[in-house]
């Protein structure tokens, strides 16, 4: 990512990476340590993405959002606003009520976080995205404080009753940020 990022043009199109992580804490660039607990085995990556520390393994859609924010001419707030927009309208189908929170970027159903994200700027274009959990083993994340939210629970779409596989509902993630991100440049 970061490599790709630092090669782009200009007119190097935006893509968006699908993918799915091996067990592993990532900490973010202003990640406290004081955040991480009952680790265990699993690895710790300090990475230079935004917010705190948070869990990747299998069973979680990842898409990464390689995105010119100078092109389309948006603020990184904005691009953190359609990406939880195209968290939440990913899961209205499912008549999942997913929010917001505020000061807490990722999206919420009632108090348990069900999808983080962690973005990174480099000359304008941005990295790293949204990670929505689906079917996944949760445990990890108790050994930390996921965002550096003391006490949130984590919570996925199989808990939440939706039987949907992980790569259909990654493709319908991704199919909401283009459509998040195309309307922002038609305005």
């Amino acid at each position: 990512m970061r490599h790709w990022t630092a090669q782009r043009q200009a007119d190097t199109p935006d893509e968006l990476w699908g993918l799915e992580h091996l067990p592993v804490y990532t900490l973010g660039q202003a990640g406290q340590r004081s955040y991480l607990h009952h680790t265990g085995t699993i690895p710790v990556v300090e990475t230079d993405r935004g917010g705190q520390v948070t869990y990747h393994g299998p069973g979680q859609a990842i898409v990464y959002c390689l995105v010119d924010l100078r092109r389309r001419a948006l603020g990184i707030r904005a691009l953190v606003h359609h990406l939880e927009e195209a968290v939440i309208s990913t899961l209205e189908p499912y008549q999942i009520q997913a929010r917001r929170r505020r000061g807490a970027p990722g999206v919420y159903v009632g108090e348990a976080k069900v999808a983080a994200l962690g973005l990174r700027v480099s000359q304008g274009c941005c990295y790293h995205g949204v990670a929505l959990n689906v079917a996944m083993d949760l445990a990890p994340f108790s050994g930390i404080d996921p965002c550096g939210l003391k006490g949130t629970p984590v919570t996925q779409t199989l808990d939440l009753g939706v039987t949907e596989t992980l790569p259909n509902l990654r493709a319908a993630l991704m199919q909401k940020i283009r459509q998040q991100l195309d309307g922002e440049e038609s305005r």
